[in-house]
């Protein structure tokens, strides 16, 4: 596993986190940082998964 695809899924829960604080708050603002966090951290941890994916293609 790529360091990446655990900073990344720490970013999405943290952004979930703020998304739900958001909304239950009714906080337009942190509802709306908490999606962008959210999204941010799932492409971090795809680019972890394709970076593991590669250097394991290169190892064989």
């Amino acid at each position: 596993m790529h360091k990446d695809e655990l900073k990344g899924a720490a970013k999405a829960a943290k952004g979930a986190m703020k998304q739900a604080a958001g909304k239950a708050t009714g906080n337009e603002r942190l509802e709306a940082e908490g999606v962008a966090e959210k999204t941010a951290g799932k492409m971090q941890k795809g680019v972890g998964k394709m970076k593991d994916a590669a250097r394991n293609t290169l190892k064989h």
